[in-house]
């Protein structure tokens, strides 16, 4: 039986954060690049205080400490988004692809153009296991370990090549990037890539529907069941003609402005 309290609010809840989140990223990384030193002091801030939401709700199994521990990991994750984004720590290469590579060797060098980042990422997902290893609520190291598994599929299907590869949400100071991606193909990996997380969803929703009504497991099931949900679409806008840069266009102030110019 559907919950509202323990399946909709939380399916709510999440796909709002994660627009008006993916949105405010957007805007601060396609900004003047003079604010980006302000916008990482306020992103570093936002993690920190992240991390320590996320380490005073793993004391609690109640709802309200699933629910702040998963905004306290989408903190975290902010953190790293926006200094990736901002150029800040994506890796040693910051220049073309070179088009006469191929193989192992195409892959390293595309490797060094997010190097920094990943490691980043998995050494922050390490910590968050860690930390989370014997506490009755672990809905924040889930959250975060989720979203990079999620993301780094995600890379490697760019790299080896999607039907619909956009790249609008890319901003200026990363637009070598594109230049890392490969055909615009279907692959069994893409393929695969959607099965997978499609199962890891439907594993989840029964995870939720299975909980008893209103408790914290159900709660923390289904934010994470809406987590990948919308990681299996974000897989799709892939493999579909659909430009998912038209949801955040009010967050690019540069584009707008740029538009403008040109339309006068």
């Amino acid at each position: 039986m559907v919950s509202w309290s323990g399946h909709i609010v939380p399916f709510i809840v999440t796909v709002a954060i994660w627009f008006v989140a993916t949105g405010l990223i957007a805007w601060a990384d396609n900004r003047e690049r003079a604010t980006f030193s302000r916008s990482l002091i306020v992103g570093s801030v936002a993690g920190i205080a992240g991390l320590i939401v996320i380490l005073v709700a793993s004391l609690s199994t109640e709802v309200w400490a699933v629910y702040l521990g998963f905004v306290g990991a989408l903190m975290v994750w902010g953190w790293h988004e926006l200094s990736f984004l901002t150029g800040a720590s994506a890796g040693p290469r910051r220049g073309l692809a070179d088009p006469r590579l191929t193989g192992i060797a195409r892959f390293r060098q595309a490797a060094a153009t997010v190097m920094h980042h990943e490691v980043a990422l998995a050494v922050t997902a390490l910590l968050l296991i860690s930390l989370s290893w014997d506490v009755p609520n672990q809905i924040g190291a889930t959250v975060f370990v989720l979203m990079f598994a999620m993301r780094l599929i995600s890379k490697i299907n760019l790299f080896v090549g999607v039907p619909n590869s956009s790249s609008e949400m890319l901003p200026e100071q990363l637009a070598y990037l594109k230049s890392y991606f490969g055909p615009n193909r279907v692959t069994r990996l893409l393929i695969m890539s959607i099965a997978v997380l499609t199962g890891v969803t439907i594993w989840f929703g029964a995870l939720a529907l299975a909980a008893p009504v209103g408790s914290a497991e159900m709660v923390g099931a289904s934010l994470l069941t809406t987590l990948a949900l919308l990681g299996v679409l974000e897989h799709l806008f892939l493999a579909l003609p659909f430009r998912d840069g038209m949801l955040w266009g009010w967050a690019y102030p540069q584009r707008k402005a740029a538009a403008t110019i040109e339309r006068d």
